[in-house]
């Protein structure tokens, strides 16, 4: 009996698998914290003797080289990338037998990049399953502007040949188990969906019931921007990345924490982001620990800078450092919690909601800001805000209005971090922990007419 064992990485909106025989086992596209792929072989006490990656990967380090270096197995890449490790190179037609009565069938499938592969599983002969990296994912499949927006077109025309051979060449029974698509920015569309078959994708996805151009068009203009930091999860899985160090960072005192936010390094507040914003050390920055922190950090921490952490308990530290590992973000250095009595000149702000906004609006002139992405903002924002999407907030603190700021996001986390960014640069916040779609029923006017005040597009 096969059992296809699901690793799932929520703050990446990932998942890896294990697939195993009750003897052997392979792994697919496994991220770079590899311990718990080896626990849960050891679990199972199966070996594993395989592993595939169906690419490389733009929105995390893997752990397949150091996997397969662990376990003795056959690390399966495709020939045709470039990469600077000793590999067993397959192409678009190769099976490979796996444990006594099980095989895998390689299908090349273009479009999330150029050289990706799905693998379907093949039991006594018949295909059972397929794992589709960033192809066919439940609903969508995976964007196609990661490499540059030059081949963006050619990509999503790829991709939707892709989906379309993998439903042609499967049958409806194949479970589908793709590793984007649970909240990932590799996916080109939310999902709900938490598993599928080939039968239910001829169903709802788009791109196996749509003609090619409208599926083509709508997949370009459905992108928005994506982390800074995948340009460089690329060019460093060619490279070959090592396991994480997961040592735990050194301990810091108050006065050390200060004198390293005036020396310009960043000292991340792990806490809760009202307890933050009721009291923080002055200069350090709100990212709630949750499945939130990885992109939002990784995209907004510039290359090189020493990041510290302040947390609740070390064990939150421990997470986040494993978090933050699996996009190369390995020099943590050091960790702090945080207690009045240890730091009695905490800095404040204000939390409210669009209820609050609104009676603060019928007062006085109030300068809104909204951090959300474009698409967001498009969608409908609050006639007048000021829009600077979070990820572009850092570099236009000087754009920005003097006098008190409300700032907003979609649901308040963005808005947490982007009210710490503002008031550690000495502005007067006041951040909105509410979600949008209450702010129409605040009474505050929801427009959708383009507004150029700061609006940017990069």
């Amino acid at each position: 009996m096969i059992d296809i064992l699901t690793i799932q990485t929520p703050s990446l909106g990932d998942r890896s698998y294990l697939v195993t025989d009750g003897a052997t086992a392979f792994a697919v596209d496994p991220q770079r914290d590899i311990d718990r792929v080896l626990a849960l072989a050891a679990s199972r006490r199966v070996t594993v003797t395989h592993v595939f990656e169906t690419h490389i990967h733009n929105d995390y380090l893997t752990g397949g080289l150091a996997l397969a270096r662990a376990t003795g197995a056959a690390y399966h890449v495709n020939a045709a990338d470039a990469v600077a490790f000793d590999r067993v190179a397959i192409a678009d037609g190769d099976v490979v037998p796996v444990g006594t009565s099980t095989r895998v069938r390689v299908i090349a499938t273009p479009g999330h990049t150029f050289t990706h592969l799905a693998y379907a599983l093949e039991d006594t002969g018949q295909a059972v399953a397929v794992f589709t990296g960033g192809s066919l994912l439940y609903g969508t499949a995976g964007r196609p502007d990661l490499l540059g927006a030059e081949h963006a077109p050619a990509l999503a025309a790829a991709q939707y040949a892709s989906v379309r051979r993998l439903a042609t060449e499967l049958p409806d029974q194949a479970a589908v188990h793709p590793t984007h698509g649970f909240g990932s920015f590799c996916a080109a569309a939310v999902s709900g969906a938490d598993e599928s078959t080939i039968g239910e994708e001829r169903r709802v996805n788009p791109a196996l019931a749509l003609d090619q151009d409208s599926y083509v068009a709508g997949m370009l203009a459905g992108l928005d921007d994506y982390p800074a930091y995948y340009a460089r999860m690329a060019p460093a899985n060619a490279a070959g990345p090592d396991a994480p160090d997961l040592t735990p960072p050194a301990t810091c005192g108050t006065a050390q924490l200060s004198r390293r936010i005036a020396a310009g390094e960043w000292v991340v507040d792990l806490r809760d982001r009202r307890r933050f914003a009721a009291g923080h050390l002055p200069g350090s920055l709100s990212f709630e620990y949750g499945d939130s922190l990885v992109a939002n950090l990784g995209w907004l921490l510039p290359p090189g800078i020493p990041l510290t952490l302040i947390g609740d308990s070390p064990g939150q530290v421990a997470d986040a450092q494993r978090d933050l590992a699996r996009i190369g973000i390995d020099r943590v250095a050091g960790t702090a919690g945080l207690a009045r009595r240890a730091a009695p000149r905490l800095a404040s702000y204000p939390v409210s909601d669009f209820e609050g906004l609104a009676a603060a609006r019928r007062d006085q002139p109030v300068a809104v800001l909204d951090v959300r992405r474009r698409l967001e903002w498009s969608g409908g924002h609050i006639e007048g805000a000021l829009h600077v999407p979070l990820h572009h907030l850092p570099g236009r603190v000087g754009d920005l209005p003097a006098g008190p700021i409300w700032v907003h996001c979609q649901a308040g986390y963005r808005a947490s971090v982007a009210a710490s960014i503002l008031h550690a640069a000495g502005n007067a916040v006041t951040a909105i922990d509410d979600d949008f779609s209450r702010a129409a029923l605040a009474g505050l006017p929801v427009t959708t007419v383009p507004q150029p005040a700061l609006h940017t597009t990069a």
